[in-house]
């Protein structure tokens, strides 16, 4: 039997079923945890670095988000101290560029 990780192991707001898609929602809906992953996209950042790249989000805030991210498999502390996304972290942020090329699309209409 798979173990469940993050937020699957917990209710998931607005849902009694937990299906899967409910479960990543409610993860990816919560404050700061989007704008966490886009700022890892490219590269490895510090705790210090992402706070930053955050606009200054609340360190408490910052990492409970990461807290999460990690147990959910998308975010992994490195060696070097910075935190970055796992090869499953990456797979997720790919499935937003289709949005996000969308979306500088409709900034210029």
């Amino acid at each position: 039997m798979a173990k469940q990780v993050g937020p699957a192991r917990q209710g998931v707001r607005g849902s009694r079923t937990g299906r899967p898609v409910m479960v990543l929602l409610d993860l990816l809906g919560r404050r700061w945890a989007l704008r966490i992953l886009w700022e890892l996209r490219d590269a490895p950042l510090t705790s210090r670095a992402l706070r930053t790249a955050c606009d200054e989000a609340s360190p408490t805030v910052l990492q409970a988000r990461l807290t999460e991210l990690r147990e959910a498999g998308f975010v992994e502390l490195g060696d070097g101290g910075g935190y970055g996304l796992t090869a499953l972290g990456r797979e997720l942020c790919e499935t937003f560029m289709p949005l996000h090329r969308f979306a500088e699309r409709w900034r210029k209409s």
